[in-house]
């Protein structure tokens, strides 16, 4: 996923903002949905990504921070996850180095 948000230690970086990316891996009891074919029965992929894309309006100073948020609310509503696995990416970010992007990895366990 692919946002434009406004995060970052440097008070600039909060006021003019950045591209970031953000990758999720689901690990989730997904029996019923194999069972049923029903959508309610497994974790909507789109609804998972409302609960990302409302996380990333927020501003942080800590990209660790944005992904303990996500963590924590996705975990909350989504009972069925096991394991999530959030990166989230400043691509490009202001450090002084060519590089494509800083990322932060956060694995939580229910």
């Amino acid at each position: 996923m692919r946002f434009y948000a406004y995060h970052g230690v440097m008070e600039q970086e909060r006021l003019v903002g950045g591209e970031y990316s953000v990758s999720l891996a689901v690990e989730a009891d997904l029996t019923e949905a194999v069972r049923t074919d029903d959508v309610d029965d497994t974790v909507n992929y789109a609804a998972l990504y409302e609960v990302v894309k409302s996380e990333m309006t927020v501003p942080s100073k800590l990209l660790e921070h944005v992904a303990g948020r996500i963590g924590r609310r996705a975990m909350d509503k989504f009972e069925r996850i096991t394991t999530l696995t959030i990166r989230v990416t400043k691509l490009n970010p202001p450090m002084g180095a060519d590089c494509k992007g800083a990322s932060v990895e956060l694995k939580l366990t229910r």
